[in-house]
């Protein structure tokens, strides 16, 4: 699958996000080494503490299906205005939506930092790769604990 079709799907599941108190929807396509694609969104709770990012969202889904190979994940963003005048299948997203520490965190558990990508897509051709070592620098990991 290549960076347009990902960034794709990210975009498109947008309209799957649940955030009535930010009014910020988040969308994440996560690719596996098998080419199989979990998608993830950001889900928002009135009590705040209980709620999750699309990166968790996806890699839980696909961990919970066995899967622990990643190769990439795209990560979509936009506030409720987009979603109201645009819709998703045109233009180009306000702004970049890095994941935020947790996720990297997260990502860092199963993915190994030299090679796995983090797109970032404002458009399925306006897409920003940052390897998950640059966006999370020495970084603390399962070898730690596990040698």
């Amino acid at each position: 699958m290549d960076n347009a079709q990902l960034a794709d799907m990210a975009i498109r599941g947008l309209t799957k996000s649940y955030a009535p108190y930010s009014g910020f929807h988040v969308s994440a396509a996560l690719l596996t080494e098998n080419g199989k694609v979990y998608h993830g969104v950001n889900i928002e709770n009135a009590a705040f503490s209980p709620s999750v990012c699309a990166e968790r969202t996806a890699f839980y889904k696909a961990v919970s299906e066995g899967e622990r190979n990643f190769i990439r994940i795209c990560i979509a963003g936009c506030s409720n205005g987009y979603l109201e005048t645009d819709g998703f299948s045109h233009g180009i997203l306000s702004d970049w939506v890095p994941p935020c520490g947790v996720c990297r965190q997260v990502m860092r558990e199963f993915c190994d930092p030299e090679s796995f990508e983090i797109l970032l897509a404002r458009s399925v051709t306006d897409i920003r790769i940052i390897k998950l070592k640059d966006i999370l620098p020495e970084s603390f990991g399962p070898e730690i604990i596990r040698p």
